[in-house]
């Protein structure tokens, strides 16, 4: 039997990369509420569906966040 199943696993990113990132997600949440989205809804349905088009191309922000998947 398959022991991996019963753990969990860990994630280990550099801290340059979480900063880039938290840059990016900050930048492309900004970019959606100046459109008059609501930036939470619109990423939460990017991160289920994996569809960029929930993302708006206002300030380069779909092409931001597809730098970080």
């Amino acid at each position: 039997m398959d022991n991996n199943a019963n753990n969990t696993a860990k994630f280990d990113y550099k801290l340059e990369s979480l900063n880039e990132a938290r840059e990016i997600l900050s930048q492309v949440y900004d970019s959606l509420k100046e459109k008059g989205y609501n930036p939470n809804n619109q990423l939460i349905g990017y991160i289920l569906s994996g569809d960029p088009t929930y993302i708006t191309n206002h300030n380069n922000a779909r092409s931001l966040l597809r730098k970080i998947e």
